[in-house]
């Protein structure tokens, strides 16, 4: 591990000089990702120079020790614990910084709900998710913009997609992907049964152009007239828009907004999200077509995480978390849930390491 910190740390003083670079600064797109590079790197060599002068320091302090007068000593026992706490913690620290990164990291994401098993009351409870994540969006202090929605009869949505932007957003929305079960007495409900019923989410980071590149040839657009609520307008112009790529045969259609234009500009964003995703996939083949396992079949049997009403309980069945403030989840307090999921990735992810070593 220190041969390869220090070869980060020989890349951080290149990295740094091409900072100050006149032809890397007269290059917004080549400048953008030099100083992306060094952000990265800034993280690790920070501690990395910490941990050796920490050991520096430690070596020193036990030099002394040895000489020490009696009186002495418990002032410096107590200096090398206090050292080789920190020289621990930032061990630590690095390992976690010198895990892969995932490819997303620092990417928005676009995600995808849908009402599943359940007929009405699988839409209402999308709704409830899609209002759980604006609430956590606006903890967070992202930004959320609706993309497209199918509202459904009784005020719950059929399909809707928005897009996050801002800080971790990413990594601190990928695990909530897949299929998430309700348990509750339905509003259609007139006995006071409680019913099972299923929502899918499907989270993908946004795609810049360029990260997907699309062949006009390749795309049949067409379009149509919206329905749905949304104004005189929005019903009655060819406003609404479906693209097909067809060479996967991917469909996206858009028609919230007024404008054919904005909703082609909205569809192609989640064209290219959804192509990203594809070509990860494909790359990443060990991890058998993430999409597919976010999606499953909607059905009860399968689901990541449970929401029970009666006991106000929300079960993350891929770690056995379990939390009974169903109310507060809901409520856009997730942070227990993620950060619980992103310790369990670290974990593994640290275990795979230790074994590769």
């Amino acid at each position: 591990m220190h041969d390869r910190l220090a070869d980060l740390e020989k890349e951080y003083v290149e990295v740094e000089a091409r900072l100050a670079d006149p032809a890397v600064l007269a290059d917004q797109v080549r400048y953008a990702e030099v100083a992306r590079r060094y952000k990265e790197l800034e993280e690790i060599v920070t501690r990395y120079r910490r941990l050796r002068g920490l050991r520096n320091d430690l070596e020193a302090a036990r030099e002394l020790y040895t000489e020490a007068d009696p009186a002495d000593r418990e002032l410096l026992r107590a200096e090398i614990d206090a050292v080789e706490r920190e020289i621990a913690e930032l061990d630590e620290a690095i390992k976690v910084l010198l895990l892969p990164r995932d490819p997303n990291d620092g990417k928005n994401v676009i995600v995808e709900i849908r009402g599943a098993e359940g007929g009405e009351e699988a839409n209402l409870f999308a709704r409830d998710l899609f209002e759980m994540y604006r609430a956590y969006a606006a903890r967070m202090g992202w930004s959320l913009e609706v993309l497209g929605s199918s509202p459904s009869d009784l005020g719950g949505f059929a399909e809707v997609t928005f897009l996050l932007r801002g800080p971790g957003v990413w990594s601190r929305m990928k695990h909530e992907a897949g299929p998430h079960r309700v348990q509750r007495v339905p509003v259609t409900e007139s006995q006071g049964r409680i019913h099972t019923s299923s929502a899918t989410v499907t989270v993908m980071p946004e795609a810049d152009e360029i990260d997907v590149e699309i062949d006009p040839n390749d795309l049949q657009v067409d379009v149509f007239r919206s329905s749905g609520p949304g104004g005189q307008s929005v019903n009655t112009t060819d406003s609404a828009v479906r693209i097909t790529h067809k060479p996967t045969g991917i469909v996206v259609s858009m028609q919230d907004e007024k404008s054919q234009l904005q909703n082609r500009a909205k569809a192609m964003q989640v064209l290219r999200a959804r192509l990203l995703q594809r070509e990860q996939e494909r790359q990443h083949a060990e991890q058998s077509s993430a999409r597919k396992s976010q999606i499953g079949g909607g059905g009860r049997s399968e689901k990541i995480r449970t929401y029970n009403f009666k006991e106000n309980r929300v079960t993350d069945h891929r770690i056995g978390l379990t939390l009974y403030k169903l109310d507060k989840v809901l409520g856009g307090e997730l942070d227990e849930i993620v950060d619980a999921l992103l310790a369990e990735e670290r974990s593994r992810q640290l275990q795979a390491a230790g074994s590769a070593a």
